[in-house]
């Protein structure tokens, strides 16, 4: 699923979540308490453990491209891309739900402004950890750049006159410092005192290091073999008369094409499973780019010859360009692995149609599913789609089962501790 990071910022004491554009977060990995009942059985032998992957955020592996394409359509508010990568040799296995890391490389363009704003060479060398590096080179491959840490904040306020940052900062309003960072990057900071010289191993001291992006992986190791697929939207804005973008989500789409290499290291979800009896059924709600593990989940399924009924709640702005996976999908239902498939396009009629809706459409058959044994998957935007998808499934319930809030709380929160309720947002 698309999207790129979400970051804690230091004010007052406190963190504040500040959620870079196109970000990825899993409340999925926080998984349900269980109660764990003792048994007075003999002690079994320990398992030997796993060999561990040599792979990782500090160690990425350096996976070949085999496919960056755009799918949603030229008249879409959004540019959507499908990306392929060969797992080549490297030994990695993942499961339908996990993510995959990326490590991104900073906009040179960005790279370049920050140097010129510092009056230095691209090759002045800064002493980190005992040695010597090219300033470009830590500004392109291993600081943030994107979204300005607290530290850098703070030091530019004390220096600069900008009232209201300063007032933001003194009253320690932590929605006010959030919308006041939302957009701006490095360059940004720097520009509020445009008079004092800064050396470079001053401003990286006040940087954080680039962090990877983990995004929902859309592909099934078995009907994908040897390689992994992501579905990511490309997040692109303009502000102060400067064309901003996600960091990781532009550098894919403007400067990585097939046939070169990325960084990647798997990102384990073992709390956003399929079931593990084929026979369940299954409900997705999954609109734009949150569709990204249900196509995982409905290739693994068809794969597997699974049995269970497959139910998908897919829905975006418009169906001419922004039906993503739209043929895949259409197969799929011909060929029976998808049971039902409900879509809502917000902007194809007067009055806007979202999942939640198509829900209460169809919420008694809904139930019914759920009162057959269906797990019932959310992923996308956790701001709004997910709380507005919780309500109507507590709707539903309480409709359609002849129940009260209480005893419709009482029954999603069953669904959730028996981990038959699961999200992916962020």
């Amino acid at each position: 699923m698309p999207h790129e990071l979400i970051l804690l910022a230091r004010f007052g004491g406190l963190y504040s979540a500040v959620i870079v554009l196109g970000a990825t977060s899993y409340d999925g990995y926080c998984k349900a308490g269980t109660d764990i009942e003792a048994r007075l059985e003999p002690a079994k032998p320990a398992k030997a453990a796993s060999k561990r992957s040599p792979w990782n955020r500090k160690n990425p592996y350096r996976a070949t491209v085999l496919a960056n394409r755009v799918l949603s359509g030229p008249e879409s508010s959004k540019e959507v891309r499908h990306y392929a990568f060969s797992l080549g040799d490297s030994g990695l296995a993942y499961e339908a739900g996990d993510g995959l890391g990326v490590r991104p490389v900073n906009n040179p363009e960005l790279v370049d402004a920050l140097i010129g704003r510092l009056r230095v060479a691209p090759d002045t060398t800064v002493t980190i950890k005992g040695s010597e590096q090219r300033l470009d080179e830590l500004l392109t491959h291993s600081y943030e750049i994107g979204l300005p840490s607290m530290d850098l904040i703070e030091a530019f306020a004390e220096r600069s006159d900008d009232d209201e940052l300063q007032h933001i900062l003194a009253t320690g309003n932590r929605e006010s410092l959030d919308a006041w960072i939302w957009g701006k990057d490095v360059l940004d900071v720097l520009a509020l005192d445009e008079k004092t010289a800064l050396e470079p191993a001053e401003l990286l001291e006040l940087l954080r290091p680039l962090q990877h992006r983990v995004y929902s992986i859309s592909s099934s190791p078995l009907a994908h073999q040897g390689s992994v697929h992501l579905t990511v939207s490309s997040v692109r804005y303009r502000s102060a008369e400067r064309d901003r973008g996600g960091v990781c989500s532009t550098f894919l789409a403007d400067r990585i094409t097939e046939g070169e290499s990325v960084g990647v290291f798997l990102s384990a979800n073992k709390s956003f499973r399929l079931p593990s009896d084929d026979d369940v059924p299954v409900i997705m709600v999954g609109p734009g780019t949150g569709i990204a593990p249900f196509r995982a989940f409905l290739h693994e399924r068809q794969a597997r010859s699974a049995t269970g009924r497959n139910w998908l709640f897919f829905g975006d702005r418009r169906r001419a360009d922004d039906y993503i996976y739209g043929d895949e999908l259409s197969e799929m239902s011909r060929a029976g692995v998808l049971t039902r498939l409900d879509l809502a396009f917000s902007r194809d009629q007067s009055d806007k149609v979202y999942v939640q809706h198509r829900m209460t459409e169809n919420g008694k058959e809904l139930y019914a599913w759920l009162e057959e044994g269906a797990h019932f998957y959310v992923c996308g935007d956790a701001t709004r789609m997910a709380k507005d998808v919780d309500a109507t499934l507590h709707e539903v319930v309480a409709e359609h089962g002849g129940l009260g809030p209480d005893q419709a709380e009482d029954y999603v929160a069953e669904l959730k501790s028996s981990k038959r309720y699961l999200r992916d947002v962020y």
